[in-house]
C-alpha cells in the first residue's frame, strides 16, 4: 500500500508542476490567493509551502472564523489527528493522537505522544493542556516523530502555538465579547503598546463562563414527578429545591449540569529589542479553571452484576421501604435521555455509618461522606523567556527557560447514579522546569540548527478510588520525578541553486524518571474503625532510565517555485512507564517503551496562478518496539475471605511474541467448602484470585495517506478541505482502539465586498470522523462515522473597524459520543459514553482600536 501511495504522490506532484509553471508565465507570477502563513518549524522562519514537513499551520483568526477555541478543536481540521477532551476519570486535560498514536490516559506513568511548545518552551504531560487558545498568531501541528529540532522528544508529533509579540511600531487593542447557548459568556480583551522605540508590552484577558449542557438530576425528585415515588423508597432528596416534603413542588428536578465552562485567564508579555543584534521576550501566564465535569452517560448496565455483590445489595436495602417494590439497582435509574444523569459524585452514607451485613462502611470514620462535586478545580501559571543574541549576520544563538505549576483535583464515578457503585478522587501538584540553548545559522549552502535541552519535574499524586460494591478503600501516595537531557542537530544542505536540499539531523537523549509509588488498600476488621494496611497493600519504588540515538534523512527537489517534492526517513521513541494502577503486589513494574522508523513522501504545491494549494503526504512507521501484553491470574490475600483459592502454579516458557519468559501465575477455581476444608489464607486456601497483566515487547506497522488543499477559483470565493486515512497492521491488535480510520474536513466561504459600509462573509465548515473503536473486544461499542456541520455570518465594518458574527456549532444536531469507556471490560457493571454538545448558536461582537 506505502508503495502505491508514494508513486500516486509523486503521479500528482508532476501533474500539478507543469499546471503551476504555464499559470506563473502567464500572470508573471502575481500572488493571489489567501496570505502565505511563515512557521518555525525548522527554527528558522520559513513558508508554510517551502517546509518539507507534513505541518498543518493555521492562524488565530481562521480558527474563529471556523468555531474553534481550544486544543480539543485541533483534530477537526489536521488529517490524522484526533484531539478530544478527557474524561471525567482522567481529569481536565486532552488526549491527542496523530498518525494513530497517542495517549488517552493523562497519568504520569506514561509520555504523551505530542509534545506541546508554547513559543518554543515545552509545555509537560497532558493534564492542563486545555488551554485556550488565546493571544495566538498561529498553531502548528507537525506530524511524525520530532527530535532533531525539538528540544523534548516526541514520537507522533508536536503541536507548536506561537503567540503574538508586543508591537515596537504601534499601539492597538480589542475587546471581544461572545454570547450564546447555555448562558455562554465569553469576553476577551487585549492591548498591545510600545513604550519606547525598542521595548513594547502587551496584555491579555480571558473570561469563559457557560452552562453545561447535561442536567443532573434529583433521583428522588424526578420519581415524585413521574408519579412513582414508591421507586424512590426512602432515599433522600437532594436539596431544599428539589424536595417534595412539606406539600411543595418543584418545578424541576435539577440540581446541576455537567460540561460547562468557568475559566478566567490573564496573560502579559514584554518584548524588547535594544538593537538590530538582540532581542528579548518574555511572557507571564495564569489561568483559574473551574470547569465543570465532562458530560457523562451510562449506554450500558449489566443488572445481573449489581446484585452480585452483598456489599451493594445491603447498602440498597437502607432505603428499602415495606411494602414498596425493593430498592435496587435497576432501569429505575436510566433517565432515557443522554443529555440527563441521576449521577451526583457524592456517597450517599455519611461517615461512620453502620450497614449490618455490609464489609464495607462497618461504622467506619473513613469511609462515608465523601462529596467530590461536579467541577475539575484547576490553577495552572507560569513564566517563560527567550532571548536572541545575533552572533553574526548568520548565525544567532537563543536561550529559553520556562518554569509552571499546576494544581487540580477531581472526583469521577462510573455508575450514572446516586448510589455511586465507585467513587474516584485524585489530586496533583506539579511543578516543571525546561532549558535550552540553540544555535542557527542560515548561509547560501546550509541552514543548521545545534541545541542542548534539559527538563525537570515534580508532581505530587493522591489518589482514593472507592469500591463500595466491591467493598475496597485504597489510598494512593505516588511521587514522580522525571529528568531529561538532550542534545541535537539539524543540517539542510542546498544545492542546485536551492532547488534540492539534503536534510540530516541527530540526537542524543538521556531520559530518567524516578516513581515513589504507595498503595495502600483499607483492611479494617468489621466493626472497628481502625485503618491498617492490608497485605495487598504496594509500595515499591522504580527507576526508569532511557539513552539512545536518534536520526532524521531526508531530500526535497523544487521541480519549479510552486511545486516541491520531499522523502524522509527518522526515528522516534517513548519512555518506558509503569503500571499506575496495581491492585496487588506483583502488578507493579515497568512496562516497555516504544521506538519505531518512520519513512514519509509527499509534496507541497500551488497551481493556477497559486489560486489553489494542494499538499499530500503517505507515511509508513515501523514499530521496533512496542508494549503488548498477555493476561494470567494471581492469588491476593486480603482480609475478606470470600474469594477463590489457587490452583497450581503455571510457568510460560514464551510469550506471544515467541520470546523466552519465565514468569509464575496462578489460575483459579471456585472456592468449594466441601473440597477445600476451611478457610485459612496463610496456607493460600480462600483467597481472592485476580487479573494481571504481564508486559512484553512487540511489533507493528502504522501507514496512511493524508492532504489538505486551499483553492480561490474566483476572488474571494475560498475552499478548505482536508483528509487522512491511517491503518495498523500487528499480530497483537485485531482493531485499534480510539484511531478512526478516516478524517476529513471541508469549509467555504465567499466575501461580499461594500455592503454596509464593510462586508459580509458567511461560511460553512464540515467535519468528518470515521467508525471508532473504544474496546478492542467490544465492536458493538463502537463510535459510528458521524459528520458535524458549523456555520458563521460574519459583518465587517471598515470605517470603525468593528466585526458582528453569528454562528452554530453542530448545526444538524448530530448526536455522537466523545469518548466511551467500556467498564464491563474490567469487571464493573456499566458501559459509559461522553456524549457531545448538541446544536449550539452564538452571537460574537469585536472591536478593534
Amino acid at each position: 500500500m506505502f508503495k502505491n501511495l508514494a508513486m500516486a504522490s509523486i503521479s500528482t506532484a508532476a501533474l500539478l508542476s507543469g499546471q503551476g509553471a504555464y499559470a506563473q508565465s502567464e500572470e508573471n507570477g502575481e500572488r493571489r490567493g489567501s496570505d502565505e502563513i511563515v512557521v518555525t518549524a525548522t527554527k528558522v522562519e520559513t513558508s508554510l509551502q517551502e517546509t518539507p514537513i507534513a505541518i498543518t499551520a493555521v492562524t488565530s483568526e481562521t480558527l474563529a472564523v471556523r468555531g474553534l477555541t481550544t486544543t480539543a478543536d485541533l483534530g477537526k481540521i489536521v488529517p490524522n489527528a484526533d484531539f478530544q477532551k478527557a474524561q471525567g476519570i482522567y481529569g481536565p486535560a486532552v488526549t491527542v493522537f496523530l498518525r494513530g498514536i497517542g495517549q488517552h490516559d493523562p497519568q504520569l506513568n506514561g509520555e504523551p505522544a505530542a509534545a506541546f511548545y508554547i513559543d518554543d518552551v515545552y509545555y509537560p504531560h497532558l493534564f492542563g493542556s486545555q488551554f485556550d487558545l488565546l493571544d495566538l498568531d498561529h498553531v502548528e501541528v507537525l506530524r511524525g516523530p520530532q527530535g532533531t529540532l525539538f528540544g523534548r522528544n516526541a514520537i507522533a508529533g508536536a503541536v507548536n502555538l506561537v503567540s503574538k509579540k508586543p508591537s515596537l511600531t504601534e499601539a492597538s487593542a480589542s475587546i471581544e465579547a461572545t454570547l450564546g447557548a447555555y448562558n455562554r459568556r465569553d469576553f476577551r480583551a487585549g492591548f498591545s503598546v510600545p513604550v519606547t522605540d525598542t521595548l513594547a508590552v502587551g496584555v491579555t484577558v480571558l473570561s469563559k463562563k457557560r452552562q453545561g449542557y447535561q442536567e443532573m438530576l434529583d433521583f428522588t425528585c424526578q420519581m415524585y414527578k413521574n408519579g412513582t415515588p414508591e421507586l424512590a423508597g426512602s432515599f433522600p432528596f437532594q436539596t431544599p429545591e428539589t424536595t417534595f416534603a412539606g406539600g411543595s413542588t418543584p418545578d424541576n428536578c435539577v440540581i446541576d449540569h455537567l460540561g460547562g465552562e468557568d475559566t478566567r485567564a490573564i496573560r502579559g508579555s514584554v518584548y524588547w529589542e535594544p538593537n538590530d543584534r538582540v532581542e528579548f521576550s518574555m511572557s507571564a501566564d495564569y489561568m483559574d479553571q473551574n470547569d465543570e465535569i465532562p458530560a457523562e452517560y451510562i449506554i450500558d448496565t449489566d443488572y445481573a452484576q449489581t446484585q452480585s455483590r452483598p456489599n451493594f445489595v445491603t447498602a440498597f436495602d437502607e432505603f428499602s421501604v415495606p411494602g414498596q417494590p425493593p430498592f435496587q439497582w435497576d432501569e429505575r435509574f436510566e433517565t432515557g435521555d443522554p443529555y440527563k444523569t441521576f449521577d451526583n459524585y457524592c456517597d450517599p452514607f455519611p461517615a461512620g455509618t453502620l450497614i449490618p451485613g455490609n464489609s464495607y462502611y462497618n461504622g467506619s470514620i473513613f469511609k462515608g461522606g465523601k462529596c467530590y462535586g461536579n467541577t475539575v478545580p484547576l490553577t495552572n501559571w507560569g513564566l517563560q523567556g527567550k532571548a536572541v543574541f545575533g552572533i553574526t549576520d548568520q548565525i544567532d544563538f537563543s536561550l529559553i527557560g520556562g518554569y509552571r505549576e499546576l494544581q487540580l483535583s477531581f472526583g469521577a464515578a462510573s455508575d450514572g447514579t446516586p448510589l455511586n457503585d465507585s467513587i474516584i478522587y485524585h489530586s496533583f501538584d506539579e511543578t516543571h522546569w525546561s532549558g535550552e540553548a540553540r544555535f542557527t545559522g542560515q548561509h547560501d549552502w546550509i541552514d543548521w540548527v545545534a541545541g542542548f535541552f534539559y527538563y525537570k519535574g515534580d508532581a505530587f499524586h493522591l489518589g482514593q478510588p472507592q469500591g463500595v460494591r466491591a467493598g475496597t478503600q485504597r489510598f494512593q501516595v505516588d511521587t514522580y520525578e522525571p529528568t531529561a537531557w538532550a542534545g541535537y542537530g539539524n543540517v539542510v544542505i542546498h544545492l542546485l541553486d536551492d532547488r534540492l536540499n539534503l536534510t540530516g539531523g541527530l540526537r542524543r537523549s538521556d531520559d530518567e524518571k524516578f516513581v515513589d509509588f504507595n498503595s495502600l488498600t483499607d483492611a479494617t476488621p468489621p466493626g472497628q474503625t481502625m485503618f491498617v494496611p492490608s497485605p495487598a497493600s504496594t509500595v515499591f519504588d522504580v527507576t526508569i532510565a532511557t539513552d539512545r540515538w536518534d536520526w532524521k534523512a531526508g531530500i526535497d527537489y523544487r521541480f519549479t517555485d510552486e511545486f516541491m517534492l520531499y522523502a524522509s526517513a527518522g526515528t522516534g521513541y517513548r519512555l518506558p512507564g509503569f503500571n499506575v494502577r496495581p491492585s496487588q503486589p506483583g502488578q507493579e513494574g515497568q512496562t516497555p517503551g516504544e521506538a519505531l522508523r518512520s519513512y514519509e513522501v509527499g509534496f507541497k504545491s500551488e497551481a493556477f496562478d497559486r489560486r489553489l494549494k494542494l499538499n499530500m503526504a503517505a507515511f509508513l512507521m515501523d514499530f521496533t518496539e512496542r508494549p503488548g501484553t498477555y493476561s494470567g491470574q494471581e492469588a491476593q490475600l486480603t482480609d475478606d475471605l470470600t474469594g477463590n483459592v489457587p490452583g497450581d502454579s503455571t510457568v510460560i516458557p514464551g510469550g506471544p511474541d515467541g520470546t523466552s519468559y519465565s514468569t509464575a501465575f496462578f489460575t483459579c477455581r471456585d472456592y468449594d467448602m466441601a473440597l477445600d476444608g476451611p478457610r485459612n489464607p496463610a496456607a493460600g486456601v480462600g483467597v481472592n484470585c485476580v487479573a494481571r497483566s504481564y508486559y512484553y515487547s512487540v511489533a507493528g506497522k502504522v501507514k496512511g495517506i493524508e492532504a489538505e488543499v486551499e483553492a480561490e477559483p474566483i476572488d474571494n470565493l475560498r475552499f478548505t478541505g482536508s483528509m487522512g486515512y491511517v491503518k495498523w497492521d500487528a499480530e497483537d491488535i485485531t482493531r485499534v482502539v480510539r484511531v478512526p480510520d478516516w478524517t476529513a474536513s471541508a469549509g467555504v466561504s465567499y466575501e461580499f465586498l461594500d455592503v454596509l459600509g464593510g462586508s459580509i462573509t458567511p461560511r460553512l465548515d464540515w467535519y468528518y470522523t470515521g467508525r471508532t473503536a473504544f474496546n478492542a473486544n467490544l465492536p458493538e461499542f463502537d463510535q459510528l462515522a458521524y459528520s458535524i456541520v458549523n456555520t458563521r455570518v460574519t459583518y465587517h465594518n471598515d470605517e470603525h473597524d468593528f466585526d458582528v458574527s453569528i454562528g452554530a456549532t453542530n448545526l444538524f444536531d448530530k448526536f455522537y459520543y466523545r469518548n466511551k469507556i467500556a467498564f464491563q471490560a474490567f469487571g464493573l457493571p456499566t458501559n459509559l459514553g461522553q456524549p457531545a454538545p448538541p446544536r449550539e448558536w452564538y452571537v460574537t461582537v469585536k472591536k478593534r482600536f
